[in-house]
């Protein structure tokens, strides 16, 4: 590595364990939002916030510009305790960088001084974005930073994301031809009966039997009404109900989530839902309360896009280390932006055995090799120098 290089990764490590030490829970980003802003304004760039809502963007303009094309980083940071002895390690209690957030947020940051740096600017045919988005945890950031006009001003024609990736090793990159991460809705469901004695049920409605034929029915769902080719998930993931042993409860809860890969199939499983819903109240005398809570829909990455970036990734780390990925149904607000703009996000591998640093996403031992930074942002550059070279 060159002197540069080392400057550059320096840096970059510098300011991810900045943003690690101070880690804010979704829609609460407001200290990193200002340190951002204050970063990218030291870089020479123009800044703008967002009035209501934290999350910030950076605008570099050409000279003569014809397209414009947006990077994406999220900023939030989950609640959990972090477990993890290092001199980094998160300074506010029950808050962790446990997704890599703070990995994405540097990366980017580390393409604009880059591009800054080099003049690179000054050589390409369009303008450039960069986008700071909050509540990604919550799968709502993006789509609010829509309704405020992330997307224009300048009009963006492209946008690309990427997450870093401990199930692939440091130096290579996956990247979904087009599927990639699937919807993800909660839903809440409450079941109000009649209590009574356990010894005598027939004076109650017990809204336990009621609920264990719902979460029995719902599993035909996916069984008998999606295609075997299809992907979908229902998972009943919290049943609540009564405080003893002899006592039938007046109501049931449950929560749990709908996934699914293709916004279609979506639709079909929360009508569906509804349905499983009515026939429970009507079968079981029983009142049902069922509450959908809208969050991320499929995640479609275009695939003239992700050649793209698979065709830029192979540039920095080498054809053999680029590798198409199947989609998980884990879910990504990056969806919002693939249904506005021909766009796609790709994985970058960070996990080092040798390091011990294999721990997935979302655990409190969560850790990355900082190297990885490094070969996101010139994954990053090479992109947009072949989108607006």
């Amino acid at each position: 590595m060159s002197q540069s290089g080392h400057e550059m990764k320096d840096w970059l490590v510098r300011h991810r364990r900045y943003f690690h030490l101070h880690p804010e829970t979704s829609d609460n980003e407001t200290a990193t939002t200002n340190k951002i802003a204050a970063i990218l304004q030291e870089l020479g760039v123009e800044v703008q916030t967002f009035e209501g809502m934290t999350g910030v963007a950076g605008l570099i303009k050409a000279r003569e510009p014809h397209k414009t094309i947006a990077l994406r980083a999220d900023i939030d940071a989950l609640p959990i305790q972090e477990m993890n002895d290092v001199p980094y390690k998160s300074g506010n209690n029950e808050v962790m960088h446990a997704c890599g957030h703070d990995g994405h947020i540097s990366i980017i940051l580390g393409v604009v001084k880059k591009i800054q740096e080099s003049r690179l600017s000054e050589k390409l045919n369009g303008n450039l974005k960069f986008i700071f988005q909050p509540a990604e945890e919550l799968g709502t950031g993006a789509k609010r930073l829509i309704e405020n006009g992330v997307l224009e001003n300048p009009h963006v024609d492209f946008i690309i994301g990427c997450h870093l990736f401990p199930d692939l090793p440091l130096g290579t990159v996956g990247i979904n031809r087009t599927q990639g991460f699937a919807s993800a809705d909660r839903f809440s469901l409450i079941i109000r009966g009649k209590g009574a004695h356990a010894a005598h049920p027939h004076e109650g409605i017990d809204p336990i039997v009621a609920g264990a034929f719902f979460v029995t029915a719902i599993q035909s769902i996916i069984g008998r009404n999606v295609s075997p080719l299809e992907s979908g998930v229902i998972t009943v993931a919290r049943f609540m109900a009564g405080d003893a042993a002899n006592v039938i409860p007046r109501q049931a809860e449950l929560q749990g989530t709908i996934r699914a890969l293709n916004n279609a199939l979506r639709d079909k499983l929360i009508s569906r839902m509804r349905e499983v819903t009515e026939a429970t109240q009507k079968g079981f005398n029983v009142s049902c309360d069922f509450q959908l809570h809208e969050s991320a829909p499929a995640c479609i990455n275009h695939e003239e896009v992700s050649l793209l970036l698979h065709e830029a990734a192979s540039r920095v780390v080498g054809a053999e280390k680029v590798k198409f990925m199947n989609p998980t149904m884990g879910a990504e607000d990056f969806a919002f932006y693939t249904l506005e703009r021909p766009g796609a996000i790709f994985r970058l591998g960070c996990s080092n055995k040798e390091r011990g640093l294999t721990h997935p996403l979302h655990s409190p031992y969560f850790d990355f090799d900082e190297d990885a930074l490094v070969v996101g942002v010139d994954v990053f550059v090479e992109a947009i120098k072949r989108f607006l070279g």
